[in-house]
């Protein structure tokens, strides 16, 4: 059966959601964010999927993903390459350097064996091309959700940084956050508090952070690491951090006092 809108409902799918330090909060469904730029494919297999048991999210392109990610703290990613701007790739890139455990199923056109072994290099974690089965689909995101499960049961506690004085970064999920409450920030601001975090209370290079927040990125100028540090450190304020600037060593992150 090639993806179409089945009727099929399946109740099962019911798993934990938890907070930072792991404590269960309540039952839920399985969470899967889908980023297919497609809005047809998108719209069917949101609907599907829900239909199967899964809380779905939806995004369209990789900026969006990479914002979503974190905050919507997903069971599985549903990854297409072919995305307008930023592609699969490297957000997937981004997400892995970030820390970003999520499993990860790349969903592509793209099915030559140079391309998926691409895919799995970069940090994916299964590989299904188009045209696919839609049961098959739920099957391997189902497989990768339990196989997540039993590892995020065993070592959720070391996954949780310890942080600096109200902050907190959950390695597994990408999440930052402040006194319990995840921070809503852009890609590439998160990407620049996460590099701080781990090296909190020690200097942090221009030059380190630059790659850490623009991978691979050959057309944008090196000033504008400054940019997303002036714009982090105004969120910062009453988060009992502060952002600091060492001239000629780059910048570190402090308790306020």
């Amino acid at each position: 059966m090639l993806v179409k809108d089945p009727s099929i409902f399946w109740p099962e799918a019911v798993k934990r959601l938890s907070s930072p330090s792991g404590k269960v909060l309540m039952s839920g469904l399985m969470k899967l964010l889908l980023v297919e730029d497609n809005p047809a494919m998108q719209a069917t297999l949101q609907r599907s999927l829900s239909r199967r048991g899964m809380d779905v999210a939806a995004c369209g392109d990789g900026l969006q993903a990479l914002q979503k990610w974190p905050a919507f703290h997903p069971d599985v990613v549903v990854l297409d390459l072919t995305l307008p701007g930023m592609d699969g790739l490297q957000v997937l890139q981004q997400a892995r350097a970030s820390g970003w455990a999520t499993p990860v199923l790349i969903l592509t056109a793209r099915g030559t064996v140079g391309d998926r072994i691409i895919g799995l290099n970069t940090g994916a974690d299964d590989y299904l091309p188009k045209p696919f089965d839609l049961d098959e689909l739920e099957a391997r995101v189902r497989a990768l959700a339990r196989r997540s499960g039993v590892r995020a049961a065993a070592d959720n506690e070391a996954n949780l940084a310890p942080g600096l004085g109200d902050l907190r970064h959950d390695r597994q999920s990408g999440a930052i956050y402040c006194r319990d409450e995840v921070l809503d920030l852009p890609p590439r601001e998160l990407a620049l508090l996460q590099a701080l975090l781990a090296r909190a209370g020690h200097a942090v290079s221009k030059e380190r952070l630059f790659e850490h927040v623009f991978p691979g990125a050959d057309d944008v100028q090196y000033e504008a690491i400054e940019v997303v540090v002036y714009r982090l450190r105004k969120k910062l304020v009453n988060s009992g951090v502060t952002l600091v600037t060492l001239r000629g060593l780059g910048y570190l992150l402090k308790v306020s006092t």
